[in-house]
């Protein structure tokens, strides 16, 4: 399984507006694709110096090639989605990640 996370930085003065709209759109939106089981989102509680609030969301899909397909079927209409309030206000950084264990006791 890989994760693919996405780490971003929102200003405080459209946090409340952009966390309703991950939540209620994006997100959802994202899952809709099929390429992914299932969406964590985690707030970063260590203070960034420029300011903002930091999040991370990670989506869980089965494989490379699923992650691929995502690339290329889906990304750039989902990243072009975001509404323009959004815009100058945030800064987003991906990283994929593989998973090596996972221990549930």
């Amino acid at each position: 399984m890989l994760i693919y996370n996405v780490t971003i930085n929102i200003d405080e003065s459209v946090h409340d507006e952009w966390l309703i709209w991950m939540r209620d759109k994006h997100v959802p939106d994202m899952l809709a694709t099929g390429k992914f089981s299932h969406a964590k989102m985690a707030k970063v509680l260590v203070e960034e110096d420029m300011g903002g609030i930091t999040y991370s969301v990670q989506y869980t899909t089965k494989d490379r090639q699923t992650l691929e397909l995502y690339y290329k079927k889906d990304a750039e209409r989902l990243r072009a989605d975001v509404p323009k309030l959004f815009s100058n206000k945030f800064v987003a950084f991906r990283t994929e990640l593989e998973i090596i264990s996972q221990q549930i006791p």
